[in-house]
């Protein structure tokens, strides 16, 4: 059984007087697997701009936009209609000898794997990687899969969510002493975490259906705007997704757009512009996520 839904993304730029646009990118469609792929997409951009996709370094689909002329508002209006086939990602099997940790990944995977496994973020008391360290007995070792969800669950249930319209991300120290956060600052301080246990963990920036908005009973925290995770590499069941904010490890939830090793890295929509101090009046951003219907149809096999 798979689900369709629905997608719309609105982006609007407000300023006093009309400024000039450098180059923008965008980051709106899904990536596109096993258990997920694109049915249809629109793209409405105000003013006029030459459109261009390219992919990035990381394979993530990114469109750019060349503004022809100045203007007092930029709008970029999204629309994406997916198949989703909600794949049970806990439930995938991992190699014996990383059932347990600590593990060591194998020498072929852990070349291709190293960026993603040194922590980026400066930690200069430990308290990333006395925080990391917390579930560990020293001697002792413990079930891979128990380590992360207990995380995970402590991000949930000891942080609170505080929406932040400022654009960045906390640092994970920084989101340890305030004991709030956004949902890609959680997702970035538990990343950061497992790489200080020496686990791969890559950021994911999507977008996330809250079954609320259909009638549903359970509400997601964290809808209406783009939404953030991160994914573990555990051999054998590859790259597992987590997310902290809504203790969810996949399924048709979560929508992925971009896989990125930094969050800078998967901006939505980044781009500069030309003007007058005090010529920007503000932003605004709506995500609207829906269940169109579900499908029997099987999962497809291209990648």
């Amino acid at each position: 059984m798979s689900v369709i839904l629905q997608v719309e993304h609105s982006t609007i730029y407000r300023y006093h007087n009309p400024v000039t646009f450098g180059e923008h990118r965008l980051m709106f469609r899904p990536r596109t697997s096993h258990d997920m792929r694109v049915l249809e997409v629109t793209l409405d951009v105000s003013p006029r701009a030459q459109i261009r996709w390219i992919h990035d370094v990381f394979s993530n689909s990114v469109t750019l936009l060349d503004f022809e002329e100045p203007a007092a508002e930029l709008r970029v209006d999204c629309r994406v209609t997916i198949e989703h086939f909600g794949a049970s990602n806990l439930e995938l099997p991992i190699s014996p000898a990383a059932r347990s940790y600590p593990f060591d990944y194998p020498a072929d995977e852990r070349i291709d794997l190293q960026p993603y496994i040194e922590p980026r973020y400066p930690d200069p008391e430990g308290a990333v990687r006395l925080w990391a360290h917390q579930w560990l007995v020293p001697g002792q070792r413990m079930d891979t899969r128990e380590l992360l969800r207990s995380m995970m669950l402590a991000i949930r249930e000891r942080f609170v969510y505080l929406e932040r319209f400022s654009e960045g991300t906390q640092p994970p120290a920084e989101t340890l002493r305030l004991g709030t956060g956004t949902c890609r600052d959680f997702a970035l301080l538990m990343m950061e975490s497992v790489r200080h246990l020496g686990m791969a963990a890559r950021f994911v920036s999507g977008y996330l259906y809250d079954p609320a908005l259909d009638g549903g009973a359970i509400g997601m925290v964290g809808a209406g705007a783009t939404h953030a995770w991160l994914q573990v590499y555990l051999p054998g069941a590859g790259w597992v997704p987590f997310d902290p904010t809504n203790t969810l490890y996949g399924g048709t939830e979560l929508v992925r757009v971009a896989y990125a090793r930094d969050p800078v890295q998967a901006s939505p929509l980044a781009g500069t512009w030309t003007g007058l101090t005090g010529d920007f009046a503000g932003m605004e951003v709506n995500v609207t996520v829906r269940k169109l219907g579900e499908t029997p149809a099987t999962a497809p096999v291209e990648g």
